[in-house]
Order: structure tokens, then sequence, then C-alpha cells
């Protein structure tokens, strides 16, 4: 079982550490999602592996003939999966096995917390969104959420709102209708 106290690693680290072209990649979509470190960003390509992984095995089983009902109920459970997180966008009879292979790492960031408030306008930037939920602002179904990673399904993404806080409210609103009324000028 291991030690407790020393838990597992979640994520993977690239092969190849100092690949110019990957590491501005990498800076860039740091920048833009606002992680806080490139930590964040290889646990969301780990989840991607893992998933890619799971659907090359299940492929290979059906197209050598050995897949079971086990193993098409096993593909149908993570398209599912995917399609209630709001991962892969598409319904569960347009789904494709075929599609899981073809995410990215943004398709994860973009159902992040973090982003979802962002961009559905309760903070004011990216990093406002982080600290906002940090400091333990934002509730989810009416329930305080302090992960920016936490990843929103499509359910739950219409009851984001401010957690009982009128003061946070009403400066991140004000904050908020500012903004866009400069913007609109």
């Amino acid at each position: 079982m291991g030690d407790p106290r020393r838990i597992k690693k979640k994520y993977e680290k690239p092969k190849k550490p100092w690949e110019l072209r990957r590491l501005a990649e990498e800076r860039e979509i740091v920048k833009n999602y606002g992680l806080k470190n490139k930590r964040e960003l290889w646990k969301a390509l780990t989840i991607i592996k893992k998933y890619r992984r799971e659907v090359r095995k299940i492929l290979a089983e059906i197209a050598t003939g050995k897949g079971t009902e086990h193993t098409r109920r096993r593909g149908e459970e993570i398209l599912r999966g995917l399609i209630r997180r709001g991962i892969l966008n598409k319904t569960i009879e347009e789904a494709k096995l075929d599609d899981v292979l073809s995410l990215s790492v943004k398709d994860i960031l973009e159902r992040r917390l973090q982003t979802v408030v962002f961009r559905k306008g309760l903070a004011s930037s990216i990093k406002h969104a982080r600290q906002l939920i940090v400091h333990g602002h934002i509730a989810v179904k009416g329930r305080k959420v302090t992960v920016p990673s936490y990843i929103v399904s499509r359910e739950e993404e219409n009851q984001i709102g401010y957690y009982r806080s009128e003061d946070v409210l009403e400066k991140s609103s004000e904050d908020v209708l500012e903004k866009a009324a400069s913007e609109a000028e």
C-alpha cells in the first residue's frame, strides 16, 4: 500500500523537459488559463492520456474481435462520463470512441471551475476568478468550492454563483459592470 504520508503524484512530467517549442506552448496555456504552475497543466495532460490509453485498448480489442459486451459497455461509460462533464461536446448518439482520441488539453482546461467562473463574468480576470475560488467566495449548487481545478459538469454550470456573501457580490458585480462599461466605450 505504501506510506500514507507520501501521496503518489497525480501527473506525469514531460519526457523531454527542455524542448523549446513545448515550453513556449505550455507557457502560453498557463498564462491564458491562469494556472498556478505547469504542474496543473501536466495534471490535465495526464487525465487526457489516461482516457486515450483506455480508449485505445478498447478499440484494439474490438478490432481484433476480442471485444466482449463488457468492453463495449466500458467504452459507452467513458463517452457518457465525458459528455456529462462537458469535456466532449456531442450527444451520446453522435459520440464515437475515436472522438476521445482527438481531445486536447484545452478541452479539460475549459471545464475547470476557474475558467467557467471567468467566462460567466463572475470575475474580472482569470486570476481574479482563481482568487475568488481559493478564498471561498464561489459556490456550486449552493456549496462552497475552494478548488480552482474542480471540473464543472454541464448540469452544474448554471448553478455557479457567489457564496452567501453580499460584500463579495456587490464588489465583484461593480467591478464587472465597470469593466463592461469601459469596454463598451
